[in-house]
């Protein structure tokens, strides 16, 4: 099953495997026609890290995993045989992976980590085209100001933190909490665009 991205652009060049709104708006943003592949999520639990695997790896061998179940996803519909592109994020501290909160506790328990600490952000970025997987990773330093209780619970309570890496958005309200980054924006946001268009141009897709 596919879902048009946007009926205003022309026929898609790529498919995107990957439900995010985030990274929709982003390639939209530059003018990618594509169409998302509502690709089937394995059993079992999200993503798990492997036992021994350095956080910094982690985050590369999902987003290459996301897009090998894309292809394979694609090549088993009656769809049009275009190029993939897949990508995961993930919230570094100290070496932990910091990922999507399971709870309201888990939430609160991330944002205490986080509050007026510095992490890492990494979003990898996998494109299939033709018989050729490539790849790209952005890391993103950011600061994040002292956050007191009562304003984490206040945040926990708009809702947004559930569903992201790290337990925060910084397109959202979270926004007011960073102070500082260093990196990609986009990257934080879930797309890096400056990795994600030289990954493309490699694969053959014109980049606005």
């Amino acid at each position: 099953m596919t879902d048009t991205a946007d009926t205003s652009l022309p026929a898609p060049r790529l498919y995107l495997a990957s439900a995010s709104p985030r990274r929709r708006e982003l390639l939209t943003q530059i003018g990618l026609a594509h169409e998302v592949l509502l690709v089937p999520a394995p059993p079992g639990e999200d993503e798990p890290q492997h036992p021994g695997e350095r956080a910094a790896d982690y985050v590369l061998r999902t987003a290459r995993d996301k897009a090998v179940r894309g292809r394979d996803w694609m090549r088993s519909q009656p769809l049009p045989a275009l190029p993939l592109l897949a990508a995961d994020t993930t919230v570094i501290l100290a070496g932990e992976v910091l990922g999507k909160p399971a709870d309201r506790a888990d939430a609160l328990r991330i944002l205490r980590a986080l509050s007026g600490s510095t992490h890492e952000v990494h979003t990898a970025v996998a494109v299939w085209t033709g018989d050729r997987l490539l790849d790209a990773v952005s890391i993103t330093e950011v600061r994040m100001r002292e956050l007191g209780d009562d304003e984490i619970g206040r945040y926990c309570d708009s809702g947004e933190p559930f569903g992201k890496a790290g337990a925060y958005g910084i397109q959202g309200l979270a926004g007011t909490f960073i102070s500082h980054i260093s990196g990609s924006y986009t990257g934080v946001m879930g797309l890096p665009l400056f990795e994600t268009a030289n990954l493309l141009r490699e694969a053959g897709i014109p980049v606005p």
